[in-house]
């Protein structure tokens, strides 16, 4: 686990549910942040630096599908899908919207933390972007992880590997504000001993390769007191 507390976003229009569960994660040194409906929790995906999502198929405006549909088109963050449903047309479904985990209710308070646990182990470092083929601004700037590949207006561009790494990150959650602490954790090898503002670096020279002006950057972002994000 990353010594930065994670957001985890729990959305469940079961009052009591949201309490207990957020009281859970705080206990575990975790930053739950509760939604009693799926539009608050799009609002609030959208504004926080979320690192997980506990999301209810059951609400009372959009539906938990509909919620893991609209994450998954801007990002791979993990979700765990909360059901009543045991159908196994349902599972299906929730996994082919991209969900990680799913955990029927009434479900355990160990059981659940062990498996936010375990879905964070396992897509911590997890590098792999929303799609393998990315182009932005009419192909202004394109990224393809498959043959490892980066153009800018048609020219091949080259990143190091701990460039290319960050960059990746930063596609893999468009929107998701990464530290530098954070990104030397999940971006840079573990043996790495530099120090956190090396990543500022690293963010200047892949902003000299892809950006029209380094100064102005329109994909490699900064996020004043907090650290980068990708706004592509």
């Amino acid at each position: 686990m990353s010594k930065n507390i994670k957001n985890i976003l729990v959305v469940d229009d079961e009052p009591k549910i949201l309490e207990v569960v957020c009281v859970l994660l705080k206990s575990k040194g975790f930053c739950p942040i509760p939604a009693e409906n799926g539009k608050k929790a799009l609002e609030i995906f959208d504004a926080e630096n979320i690192s997980l999502v506990l999301l209810d198929l059951m609400l009372p405006d959009l539906s938990g599908e509909e919620v893991c549909s609209a994450i998954r088109k801007k990002s791979r963050v993990p979700i765990i899908m909360l059901t009543a449903k045991v159908e196994e047309n349902d599972l299906v479904e929730g996994f082919s919207l991209g969900a990680d985990d799913y955990i029927t209710k009434p479900f355990g308070l160990k059981e659940l933390y062990a498996r936010v646990e375990a879905v964070l182990r396992r897509t911590e470092h997890d590098l792999i972007p929303l799609t393998r083929h990315n182009s932005w601004r009419d192909g202004d700037l394109i990224v393809d992880f498959e043959k490892n590949e980066v153009k800018k207006k048609g020219t091949s561009v080259t990143l190091t590997p701990s460039e290319r790494n960050i960059l990746s990150v930063l596609i893999k959650y468009p929107g998701k504000v990464f530290t530098r602490e954070e990104l030397i954790e999940t971006a840079m090898d573990k043996g790495f001993a530099g120090y956190d503002r090396a990543i500022d670096s690293h963010i200047k020279n892949i902003r000299k390769k892809i950006e029209d002006d380094p100064r102005c950057p329109v994909y490699v972002l900064t996020i004043p007191g907090l650290g980068y994000k990708f706004g592509g």
